[in-house]
This record gives C-alpha cells, structure tokens and sequence, in this order.
C-alpha cells in the first residue's frame, strides 16, 4: 500500500510539473567539430593565437599555423551576414597585417571542393622584431555552417619548401 501510494504521488508531482511548463524548449548544439590534415612533421600546440580552435607548429623548421572559425549562425547573431566567400575574405584581407611594412598580399585564387568553397593567397611582410620577411598562406574556407580562416606562416625564403604542405592544410578542411 505505502509503494503504491508513493507511486501514485511521484506520477502526480510529474504531471503538474509538466503541466506547469510554459513553453517547449528549443534544442540547441553547443561546440564546434571540423577536421584538418596537418604533415607528420608538424604537431598541434597552444600559445600562438587565443582566438584558435586548432594550432600546430615545428619549432625546429619554424613553421606555424593556427584556424579560426566562425559559424554562419554565429555571425548572423552580431549582423554580419556575408553574401559570400569572396565578401568574407575582402573583409579579413583589409585589415590582415595591414600596418606591416612591406605588405604584399597576392590576388586571391578560388577553388570549390563539392559542396566547400577555398580562397587563398600569398601575404608576406617585413617583420621588424625578427629582421627577415615572413611568408603568410591566408586561407578561407566557407562550408554550410561555418568560415574558416587559415594561417600558416614561415620565413619567407622558406616559401617554397612549404608552400604545398600550408595548402595541403588548407584544402584538408571539412566540417
């Protein structure tokens, strides 16, 4: 009798609580999950950029890179709606080392891999602190969901040895 009564007053509390509720909830995702191909000779760290969901690095060659990214809901929640990629990008580019000496950034080149839309382009500045010019791989990545900006970075005489490795980073992307 005590068993039964007391499942009779949990199934009663559980029904006015409900009945009280005041509206449905809406459902909401927290977090973000992409993947990035990185070379064997590199490995993820932190410390280089506090705004990135991945770094990587090899301190030995000297080469680094970091992505951030930006959910297209996200963006939308602060009123910065992008037409597209190309918007995206003028956007960044404008500002991107923009008071180094010596900034030279390439026109950009656009591929679409499936449903992913990539730009990338060339930036190099003279870097006053380390006295050498430094070589940037911008790239931007737009999916369904989100923009991904890409860095990758080394001495600018090492462009060449590493220019293929930042792009194989780049075109690795997908969410």
């Amino acid at each position: 009798m005590k068993k039964t009564i007391a499942i009779f007053t949990t199934i009663l509390v559980l029904m006015t609580m409900t009945s009280f509720a005041q509206t449905e909830l809406k459902k909401y995702k927290a977090g973000h999950t992409f993947e990035i191909g990185l070379p064997e000779y590199m490995s993820k760290t932190i410390g280089i950029n506090g705004s990135s969901a991945i770094e990587y690095q090899n301190i030995v060659k000297e080469v680094y890179g970091f992505i951030i990214f930006d959910t297209k809901e996200d963006l939308d929640l602060v009123d910065m709606k992008f037409s597209s990629i190309n918007e995206f990008y003028d956007d960044f580019i404008k500002d991107f080392l923009k008071d180094e000496e010596k900034r030279k950034v390439s026109k950009p080149q656009f591929q679409k891999k499936g449903e992913i839309n990539f730009i990338e382009s060339d930036v190099t500045f003279y870097d006053k602190e380390a006295k050498t010019e430094i070589y940037y791989l911008v790239g931007i990545v737009e999916t369904k969901t989100s923009y991904y900006k890409v860095m990758s970075w080394a001495a600018a005489e090492d462009k060449d040895k590493f220019k293929a490795d930042f792009q194989k980073i780049l075109y690795s992307l997908k969410d």
